[in-house]
């Protein structure tokens, strides 16, 4: 049997092998809901199948199997809205300059290296990442401090198999990320909203949540760029802005890492920055939220969750003040 390859090593089927977009998506959303324990009837395919997507990006597939553990069964973005309406400010501020600039980021060869406070530092190239654990499909919320919200089909493993490898030391207490600033890639870079590169980071124990997920993909396909491909973050239950973007580093370190955002307005963006609707930004409310592809801008606003829902994280912040600790 011939295999056609593509230049950067990953396997891709003929066109004709390709199954189609809405068909694959429905049949995904049928089993997660039989999965659940749903009846498993033809008016439910019929409504899957008309909530398909009705295209993607074009991107090499990823072979993941579904999590229903840590799947929200909420109505899920489209994939041309969630990959359209974006805050990833080396590619610009505006919430189409992602899509629109992009396309310039090169994504292979790429590498990520993990050191700091480890027993074993090492650099792990895109690879090595996709096969250090088997791939799961996980559907996450994500809410931005800005008050919109989506609900994406992610696709990668739990944090904590890279905690695992490298075996963090005593001293290690965070988990600190830098994203790509490459001004010949990245036009954003050039501009001073934000010290560059970014940083984002969690405390070891948030890191090591099971929700925590190393992400490599979405919508059953590779990255899209403006989503923060080939390597990201998700961190379910936080601001969006928590869940660095192309990571080139990983370091484990025994201080609380220096994140960008509380950088550049410590009074607007603390460290923590769990999904908190009782605590207002300074310039809004946190109470309620936009789901983007939801009937547009004229949608109704939902009311905002603790956690943004995943209430299971909650232990690790007993005794915390969380309106001090923002």
């Amino acid at each position: 049997m011939l295999i056609k390859r593509s230049p950067n090593g990953i396997d891709l089927p003929f066109p004709s092998e390709i199954t189609p977009r809405a068909v694959y998506e429905a049949r995904r959303t049928f089993i997660k809901q039989l999965a659940v324990g749903a009846a498993g009837s033809a008016a439910l395919l019929e409504m899957a199948s008309r909530e398909a997507f009705a295209q993607g990006g074009g991107n090499p597939r990823l072979a993941a199997k579904l999590n229903p553990a840590y799947s929200a069964l909420d109505k899920q973005t489209p994939y041309k809205d969630a990959t359209s309406y974006n805050n990833f400010y080396e590619f610009g501020t505006d919430k189409g300059d992602p899509a629109a600039n992009a396309g310039s980021l090169k994504t292979r060869p790429w590498t990520v290296s993990i050191e700091g406070e480890v027993k074993k530092p090492m650099t792990l190239d895109i690879d090595a990442l996709l096969k250090l654990a088997p791939l799961e499909e996980r559907v996450y919320r994500l809410r931005c401090v800005e008050g919109w919200s989506m609900v994406i089909p992610w696709i990668g493993y739990s944090f904590a198999e890279i905690i695992k490898l490298v075996e963090p030391t005593g001293n290690a207490k965070y988990v600190e990320f830098t994203s790509l600033a490459d001004r010949r890639q990245m036009p954003g870079v050039n501009s001073r909203v934000l010290q560059w590169p970014y940083v984002e980071g969690l405390r070891l124990d948030e890191a090591h949540h099971p929700l925590t997920l190393l992400t490599l993909g979405m919508y059953g396909e590779t990255l899209a760029n403006q989503n923060g491909a080939p390597v990201r973050m998700v961190v379910p239950w936080k601001y969006g802005f928590k869940s660095a973007k192309s990571i080139v580093k990983i370091r484990f370190v025994k201080d609380q890492p220096r994140t960008s955002w509380n950088l550049s307005a410590p009074n607007e963006y603390g460290f923590y920055s769990n999904v908190n609707p009782e605590v207002d930004h300074p310039r809004w409310s946190q109470a309620s939220e936009r789901r983007i592809g939801e009937d547009g801008f004229l949608a109704r606003k939902r009311k905002t969750l603790m956690f943004n829902g995943y209430a299971d994280v909650a232990p690790l912040y007993a005794g915390m003040d969380l309106k001090k600790y923002y």
